[in-house]
């Protein structure tokens, strides 16, 4: 296993390294400014300088920046400078590093060429730290303007040209990236920068024909096919050829009938247009494939998502008359994904008892512009019966028409079994609570419930009420003579008899042992009292013939709401009844006073 480095050998081999590569560039710029017309578009050295100080760990950006300042003043007394104009040149150059530095790790995050935002931000770190270098060197170097908007435009080139291939190219390399690159991949960049270069050469090597949008369209190709380091490459293989050439006075811009400086402004001006056009195409592209392969993956999601949840999506143009489902949708009605559907087939799909209700409340959802939500049952493509929910909204224009509909489909079938299950069990669960086991008559809760409703009836809306007591006469001596069995099937009997002597609406329940009440509800005192007294005879009738069942009777007490405050009240005097038909000799009906 490789050991890393010592912090010390990192720091002196990225000094050596910009040191050295600061030197060699500075020293082949200054050799290209001494061709025809003296012409210097770009300055790479501070690009170079400042893809030093990206990429290096912080620790060792002090000895790069010294490393720089021996390499600038070497190169500036080779080029025949004086010391002084040299350190006015090297400080501000080392004042545009630090400045770019400076504003580039204000940013949060790091510093992505993938990314539009941050290249704005390159571009502006780039543009000021130029000012601000050629505003030292003109001061300390006693220059004018001229001089100044030379020093601002070939610097801001150069960090803006040379800075972002130099930090790519690293960043893909450390990553490893290079590596793992298959070949086919390798070939194309190589071909197509290869082409780049061919077409720039082509058309700046001759001055007969002004084709310089044709490198321009290369670039772009570039950027296409490799993204933002195919644009920053690109861009620097035709600043190099368009630089070179138009230095030797060769090509379309150097053949224009203008001043040095006139011509070096142009190229300059031509650079800067096709950068910024190519690292902007380039960035949004990669902003574009990665949207896309988000838009994938939320799609992915979305189509697990409906087909766990057995939900699907679809929509309805009102412009063009037509309906798209996703699969899950298909699913919904037993069809397979891709089938052709329209928008009647979508709503025919519907029994005919729910399908006028969901026309409906779309139609009524299109006219307002509201959300709809509606429920039914459709028929599938198997002929089996689904219940379904759907629930969306409605798509508008700007003037407020309606375009389109949009929503939801799920099964919803188990969920409604599961409910009238549940409901079911829950109406047998109050069925098994309010019924009298013995007899399948309202117990005595359900009937005391019962009574207290009519009493409010009759409290409120002033309706007849009464309410009759009655029990088996002598039924202790029933138990004891023929056992508990047959008194319990006297007790069914004498229920059995007293349900179907009543009306529909009237009640008999069960209170308790051999005792019941019967309800009789909108029954004046008369009609209940014949009521009650057709029951105790039903009664009396006896056992049918062959059964063992012995006959038995019951005593009656009866009491007519009279403004009573309560049921307990009510039921009192009904008991109070019962209990005197008892003591004048049983078998008898008697009214409460």
């Amino acid at each position: 296993m490789r050991r890393p480095p010592s912090p010390k050998a990192e720091t002196l081999f990225w000094a050596l390294l910009t040191a050295l590569g600061y030197f060699l560039l500075a020293n082949l710029s200054l050799y290209a400014t001494k061709g025809a017309d003296n012409i210097a578009a770009v300055w790479p050295p501070s690009g170079y300088f400042l893809a030093m100080l990206l990429l290096m760990p912080r620790r060792a950006r002090l000895a790069a920046f010294g490393g720089m300042m021996v390499a600038s003043s070497a190169a500036n007394i080779l080029g025949g400078a004086l010391a002084l104009q040299s350190a006015a040149f090297t400080a501000a150059n080392m004042a545009e590093g630090a400045l770019a530095l400076w504003l580039i790790d204000r940013a949060r995050g790091p510093l992505s060429f993938m990314e539009p935002r941050s290249v704005a931000l390159f571009s502006v770190a780039a543009i000021a730290a130029s000012i601000v270098s050629a505003v030292v060197a003109t001061l300390l170097g006693g220059g004018g303007f001229d001089f100044f908007r030379s020093w601002l435009t070939t610097v801001a080139l150069g960090m803006l040209i040379i800075a972002p291939p130099i930090v790519m190219l690293a960043r893909l390399a450390a990553s490893g990236l290079l590596r793992h690159t298959n070949r086919a991949t390798i070939i194309e960049a190589v071909v197509v920068l290869t082409l780049a270069a061919a077409v720039t050469l082509l058309c700046f090597s001759q001055s007969a024909y002004p084709v310089t949008f044709l490198p321009c369209l290369a670039v772009v190709a570039a950027s296409y096919r490799l993204g933002p380091f195919g644009a920053a490459a690109g861009v620097l293989i035709v600043t190099v050829i368009t630089a070179a050439t138009t230095g030797q006075g060769i090509g379309p811009i150097a053949a224009m009938d203008e001043p040095p400086e006139t011509i070096v402004l142009f190229l300059q001006f031509y650079l800067l247009v096709l950068l910024g056009t190519a690292l902007s195409l380039a960035s949004l592209l990669v902003g574009r494939q990665r949207l896309a392969k988000r838009l994938e993956q939320s799609n992915r999601w979305l189509l697990q998502a409906e087909a766990a949840a057995l939900v699907g999506h679809w929509r309805v143009d009102l412009v063009r008359w037509t309906i798209q489902w996703s699969d899950q949708a298909y699913r919904v009605h037993g069809l397979e994904p891709g089938t052709p559907v329209d928008v009647e087939y979508s709503v025919e799909q519907y029994l005919p008892d729910d399908r006028a209700e969901v026309r409906a409340i779309l139609e009524e959802a299109v006219r307002t512009g509201n959300a709809f939500e509606y429920q039914g049952r459709i028929v599938r493509a198997d002929g089996a019966i689904r219940h379904v929910r759907s629930h969306g909204s409605i798509e508008m224009n700007r003037n407020g028409k309606a375009t389109g509909i949009f929503g939801t489909v799920q099964d919803v079938t188990e969920t409604v079994e599961n409910a009238r299950i549940l409901e079911a069990a829950r109406s047998a669960a109050e069925r098994v609570a309010n019924t009298d086991m013995l007899t399948g008559l309202p117990n005595r809760r359900h009937t005391l419930a019962f009574l207290e409703r009519a009493l409010d009836d009759a409290r409120d809306k002033g309706a007849p009420l009464a309410v009759a007591i009655f029990d088996i006469d002598h039924f202790k001596r029933i138990n004891d003579t023929h056992g508990h069995g047959v008194g319990d099937a006297v007790i069914r009997r004498v229920a059995q008899r007293a349900k179907a002597s009543l009306r529909e609406e009237d009640m008999v329940g069960r209170f308790g042992g051999e005792e019941f009440v019967c309800v009789f509800q909108r029954s004046s005192a008369q009609a209940a009292e014949l009521a009650a007294e057709r029951l105790r005879k039903a009664i009396e009738g006896g056992g049918r013939s062959g059964e063992d069942i012995p006959p038995a009777t019951v005593s009656v007490g009866l009491a007519a709401y009279a403004g009573d405050t309560s049921v307990e009240a009510l039921l009192q005097r009904a008991d109070e009844a019962l209990y005197r038909a008892k003591r004048e000799g049983r078998n008898r009906l008697r009214m409460a006073a």
